[in-house]
């Protein structure tokens, strides 16, 4: 391989890197709600202790570190809700990015 063909890789490795870096910063911003006097990251921990936990009402910690009491079902909801729909957008625009590549 000639040094310019090692180059125009090296460039294009950096470029495809910093894309899906941006990605990461736009939709992980995305899976931010406030909701029920808290503000939540939707994350698959969080939704999965939501699913488990059978009682009604729940103290946990939000992103603040405050801790909040909240109706369990309708928070789960809401994030299993903002979780699928950002995590299927941003799975499209991957997709994207990989066939540019």
């Amino acid at each position: 391989m000639d040094t310019k063909t090692l180059i125009q890789e090296a460039k294009a490795r950096f470029s495809h890197n910093a894309a899906k870096a941006a990605l990461y910063e736009k939709y992980s911003s995305k899976l931010i709600v406030a909701e029920q006097n808290g503000l939540w990251k939707a994350t698959i921990t969080l939704i999965s202790f939501l699913a488990t936990i059978s009682d009604e009402e729940v103290v946990i910690i939000d992103e603040f570190n405050n801790l909040v009491k909240v109706n369990r079902q309708k928070l789960h909801k809401t994030l299993l809700e903002i979780y699928t729909n950002v995590m299927n957008e941003w799975y499209d625009e991957f997709k994207e990015l990989e066939n540019k590549r």
